[in-house]
């Protein structure tokens, strides 16, 4: 059953005859997926955000919630269905579904209830949105990813996870604030999986286009030294079991960062985003889903960046490449 609720956008309008306007499809209407929704449509990301999820109740409270509010957006629409058909022909499927995590659960926890769901729906997605470039969400997305790509057979292209970009912004925004200055200014990455083995490159960070290690410090704050590192790796490395002990779930950030990725491809950006993606022989490492920064274009993702790493960053990626493998091993991939 489909759910639509603005009577001025039709489901099959296209501004321009033979115009195929944009559609991204976001599975699952829990906390991550509906803000995700929200975020999407606020930020104009795509013409169309369609809703799945088998709970019909849900999605059709969910489809009235945003749409009461599309007159305070980008024009848009946006429609829901406990039936797959609302995914048909979208250009991007989000995958939010999967096992809730729980106060002091890591999201390996949930590596196996999530991927059995994703086996289950991930072929009916194809057969709706088979040219489709998927975006996986759901925890643990490096695992989840990887089976992702076993289970689709789609081209590595094709289907990435939304990896360390949250982490990233988590890590910036730290910055700024023990900085000073605009986080717009500060440029570093989270690498690695998207959890504990997670950690931030700082060897090749900048504030303002000064490397970190040598930044002297501004309006009398002191420089950043490894012991104030350490504690900002812990505050971001941490912060989403913070979020969800205090609150149940992360869902603000992560919508706004999948958000983001969206437009990245529906834009064709070429963007740099350390997202997750199958690595091949990257500084020796291979047959393995974790974010190292790549560029995000229309297609999905082409490369990944031979970004410099320190022998200690060395190390870190190598053993959170083989702490995803034994997990994946673990169930089968």
């Amino acid at each position: 059953m489909y759910f639509e609720h603005n009577p001025f956008v039709p489901a099959e309008r296209s501004d321009e005859p033979g115009r195929r306007t944009s559609k991204v499809a976001i599975v699952g209407a829990g906390a991550v997926g509906s803000t995700m929704a929200y975020a999407a449509l606020m930020r104009g990301a795509a013409r169309t955000v369609a809703l799945y999820d088998i709970n019909a109740a849900k999605v059709k409270a969910e489809v009235y919630d945003l749409s009461h509010g599309i007159q305070f957006m980008p024009m848009a629409e946006v429609i829901g269905s406990d039936d797959i058909e609302v995914c048909r022909d979208a250009d991007v499927v989000m995958i939010t579904a999967g096992a809730k995590q729980r106060p002091g659960q890591t999201r390996l926890d949930l590596a196996g209830a999530t991927i059995d769901l994703v086996g289950k729906i991930l072929p009916e997605l194809l057969k709706v949105a088979p040219d489709a470039t998927y975006v996986m969400v759901t925890n643990p997305v490096d695992v989840v990813t990887y089976a992702a790509l076993k289970i689709s057979g789609l081209p590595t292209n094709q289907i990435f996870g939304s990896g360390t970009v949250l982490d990233s912004s988590r890590l910036r925004y730290v910055l700024a604030r023990e900085t000073g200055v605009a986080v717009q200014n500060v440029h570093a990455y989270i690498v690695g999986e998207h959890g504990d083995s997670e950690f931030p490159l700082w060897s090749s960070a900048t504030i303002g286009g000064v490397p970190l290690l040598d930044w002297p410090g501004v309006h009398g704050r002191p420089p950043l030294d490894a012991e104030r590192r350490t504690a900002i790796a812990d505050e971001v490395i941490n912060s989403a079991y913070r979020i969800i002990e205090g609150k149940g779930a992360t869902n603000y950030a992560v919508a706004l960062a999948g958000s983001r990725i969206i437009e990245a491809v529906l834009n064709d950006e070429s963007r740099v985003l350390p997202v997750s993606t199958l690595l091949s022989d990257f500084y020796g490492l291979s047959d393995v889903c974790l974010s190292v920064p790549s560029v995000v274009y229309g297609g999905g993702v082409a490369d990944q960046l031979p970004i410099p790493l320190s022998d200690e960053e060395y190390d870190g990626l190598k053993a959170s490449a083989l702490s995803l493998k034994q997990v994946a091993r673990e169930f089968g991939f």
